[in-house]
């Protein structure tokens, strides 16, 4: 990738990807990844819009890799574990690996558009509390989605 540079003229007339999570029917979003668009490999910055009544993502954990938003424009409803605030343009939330889970639901009249980025770890592990399911990603091997009920933890004795 030979590109550093994104123009604001650029940024503007990228259509991006409409994106629908393979867990939640009402989590539509467009998705400009710029950090795509300049080689970045490690870290994704995107610049989302989701419309009034849809929601960011499922309810979602990770496990090793850390995200953060800022609100660009509009309002949303932001659940964090069992905590409901809300949030508007100029507000940041950081999401700390391990951390409660969470999504956003645009709950204004508006377009809320946001500044996401996150981690691009070889690895990770996340959790869909209220699907009970798990879903692991390791680089170079599809993805695996398990109940959590079927998760087993053998004891496969000590590592030397």
């Amino acid at each position: 990738m030979d590109k550093y540079i994104v123009t604001k003229e650029e940024i503007d007339n990228y259509e991006g990807l409409d994106k629908t999570h393979f867990l939640n029917k009402n989590a539509q979003r467009n998705n400009k990844s710029l950090g795509d668009l300049t080689g970045l490999e490690n870290i994704g910055f995107h610049i989302i819009e989701i419309q009034p009544g849809k929601e960011s993502t499922e309810f979602h954990k990770h496990y090793h890799e850390e995200e953060c938003i800022y609100v660009l424009e509009g309002t949303a409803e932001s659940i964090i574990g069992t905590e409901i605030s809300t949030v508007k343009a100029g507000d940041f939330i950081g999401y700390r690996a391990g951390g409660e889970p969470h999504i956003l639901s645009n709950n204004g009249n508006t377009v809320l558009r946001c500044i996401v980025v996150g981690q691009r770890l070889p690895h990770d592990v996340a959790d869909y509390p209220n699907q009970q399911k798990r879903i692991y990603r390791q680089q170079g091997l599809k993805w695996n989605l398990v109940d959590l009920e079927n998760i087993t933890e053998p004891n496969a004795g000590k590592k030397s």
